[in-house]
């Protein structure tokens, strides 16, 4: 079959698939199709047993977020043929020459390198996000038919990377890639869904790696923090999608030929279909950032022009009505072969806030050189020992749980429901941010009934909000001064209209911001961000870890003795004792937070949550004074 594919000199449409847990090759035959929409994509039926989806990154706009529109289709193989091969066969089959002209990034290192930094400055450095990916492409020449090219390269993508979730070949129409990624961003069987962060990356340096110099990775804080700060973006599409949320397993290695990678699996149950699995998870926080719609906005900006299907899945459904699956790996770590010979293999490093404009600037190259190996005709994989059965590196990784929420690492039942809240309603404002989807999960498992409602579907009157026991107003992007956006106005306005009417309300992050101007505290931007950060912080006479995802803060007139004297009575606070950053504010009927309750890196968020609501519900039990308090 392959031999067929090799010696037509126009092949019709096939994919190869190698795909990790699964033996042997499969080699997919079928028809193309486009499509517009996700829920389009025609599903496996009596002619053909499985759908291939190629989804573009444009197809985020089907979520109302911004991106370039480079026309890149939504295209679908509908698979009339289907074979399993030994890898050994394949590789066998496909060997012989490719012949590519080197070539080069289409951003210089330089101009990278200041992209880097004027995103921790003027994105991260002004509330816009906690993390955002920003692309390059490696160009290149490849001289030749494509389609045999494609299949070339699969076979030394299959030897010289062994750890990819996918390898893959996909010639369909013009469009034809080629890859192994190693990552698997959602799958669902039999109602289970799955997620799979990835975050944190060692480079694997040319005579390979040692256990000593993976444990320094491993303590590195830059690195932990953005593995947490992914696995809390998928918790918000899990929760989204899951009736049970999603529970956290591991964290494991990825070890592939040049890079080596720490991830999580997120599981839990959905009723949905597959395909609004996909849709409501477009895309992963590991190629866009976080909050997401923000950082579509971002992308948007520093990009020139379309990401293509870098960033977007590569989808296949399988099953009958009912039993429907899908295996959807994210597509990086792949080359585009154009039909005249153009290669393009695009990269992006995570910025955060502490990047290193030329660490990032290597990681690309770093993330680039397993295609690059193959393109160049290096097909062996780096002789590296794995880690996965080191003691001290199964420590370390063990090490990182110790601190985190045992709420998301645990099935979550009903056990976490209190009598005194059953039943009880929320109304949550959505302020761009689906950590409301997050709240919304956490409120349910306590036994209140919740809504998630955006920004601009509700208005700054009381009536808004008087058929709920609580609103919540949420977190979101953006500084909390700039009434003139209109989103931050309108939060203005929820919070502002909830007070007067004395009726119960919670104001997590952004919102929180929001109510301590209001109520008469200054509001700024910190010192230095602290998107993604697990800190030990004084709550209202206890100490406890929690994460915080802030650029801004609101802060006592000033420290020591009498700060805070000014503030209306009734009202306590929790700051910081040196600096009086304000971490929470509560009184009669309202209570705020700086962190996120939410967020894996709040040991105890669930218990808060239920602490801080019930409080808000029975004013009359509020521990607040007839003077402001700090704890």
């Amino acid at each position: 079959m392959l031999k067929d594919l090799l010696d037509d000199p126009a092949p019709p449409p096939f994919a190869l698939l190698a795909r990790a847990g699964r033996p042997g090759v499969e080699l997919l035959l079928g028809d193309v199709v486009d499509v517009d929409r996700l829920a389009d994509i025609p599903l496996p039926d009596g002619d053909s047993p499985a759908t291939l989806a190629l989804i573009p990154y444009r197809q985020l706009s089907e979520r109302g977020f911004e991106c370039h529109d480079d026309g890149a289709p939504l295209r679908c193989l509908r698979v009339r043929s289907r074979s399993h091969l030994s890898r050994a066969d394949v590789v066998a089959a496909v060997s012989g020459d490719v012949d590519v002209a080197p070539g080069g990034f289409d951003v210089a290192d330089d101009e990278y390198a200041d992209i880097v930094g004027r995103v921790i400055r003027d994105e991260i450095g002004r509330g816009a996000g906690a993390n955002f990916v920003i692309r390059r492409d490696y160009l290149a020449r490849l001289t030749g038919s494509v389609p045999h090219a494609a299949l070339r390269l699969f076979g030394r993508l299959l030897t010289g990377e062994p750890g990819a979730y996918w390898t893959f070949a996909v010639h369909a129409g013009d469009l034809t890639m080629v890859g192994a990624t190693p990552e698997r961003h959602v799958s669902v069987d039999d109602g289970t869904v799955v997620m799979n962060p990835i975050s944190g990356t060692y480079r694997v340096p040319a005579d390979g790696a040692t256990s000593d110099d993976l444990l320094r990775f491993l303590a590195d804080p830059k690195e932990t923090e953005e593995l947490f700060m992914v696995v809390d973006e998928e918790l918000k599409m899990m929760s989204a999608v899951c009736e049970d949320g999603g529970r956290v397993l591991g964290p494991y290695l990825k070890e592939m030929s040049h890079l080596i990678h720490t991830e999580y699996l997120l599981e839990g149950a959905t009723r949905l279909d597959v395909r609004d699995v996909l849709r409501e998870t477009m895309f992963a926080p590991t190629v866009t950032g976080s909050p997401l719609e923000n950082a579509a906005r971002v992308i948007t900006r520093y990009e020139v022009g379309g990401r293509g299907y870098y960033a977007g899945v590569a989808a296949l459904i399988e099953g009958a009505a009912g039993r429907l699956t899908v295996d959807a790996p994210i597509l990086i770590r792949t080359a585009y072969l154009e039909p005249d010979g153009t290669v393009r293999v695009p990269v992006g490093a995570t910025l955060v806030r502490h990047s290193v404009a030329g660490h990032e600037v290597t990681e690309t190259h770093a993330k680039a050189a397993g295609v690059l190996a193959a393109l160049a005709g290096s097909g062996r994989a780096r002789r590296s020992p794995s880690f996965a059965g080191d003691p001290e590196i199964a420590a370390a990784l063990t090490a990182r749980n110790r601190t985190l929420a045992p709420f998301w690492l645990r099935p979550q039942g009903a056990d976490a429901a209190r009598p005194t809240l059953a039943g009880r309603s929320v109304l949550i404002v959505d302020a761009e941010d689906r950590w409301t989807a997050m709240l919304a999960h956490l409120l349910r498992r306590l036994g209140m009934r919740a809504e998630v409602r955006r920004w601009d579907t509700v208005g700054g009157r009381p009536a808004d909000g008087d058929a709920y026991d609580l609103l919540l107003a949420g977190p979101g992007p953006g500084d909390p001064r700039d009434v003139a956006d209109p989103r931050i106005a309108r939060l203005h306005d929820v919070v502002r209209a909830r007070l007067a009417a004395r009726r119960p309300l919670l104001a997590v992050c952004l919102s929180h911001q929001v109510l301590a101007g209001q109520l008469g505290l200054p509001v700024g931007p910190l010192p230095r961000p602290y998107q993604g950060t697990q800190r030990a912080v004084p709550l209202f006479g206890r100490e406890t870890r929690v994460g915080f995802y802030n650029t801004y803060a609101a802060g006592l007139a000033g420290a020591g003795a009498g700060a805070g004297a000014d503030m209306p009575p009734g009202v306590e606070v929790a700051a910081h004792p040196d600096t009086g950053e304000v971490f929470a504010l509560r009184g009669a009927g309202f209570a705020s937070v700086q962190f996120h309750l939410e967020s894996i890196l709040s040991t105890e968020g669930i218990d808060l949550l239920a602490e801080l609501v019930t409080g808000v519900l029975t004013p009359a039990s509020s521990p607040a004074a007839a003077a402001p308090r700090r704890g």
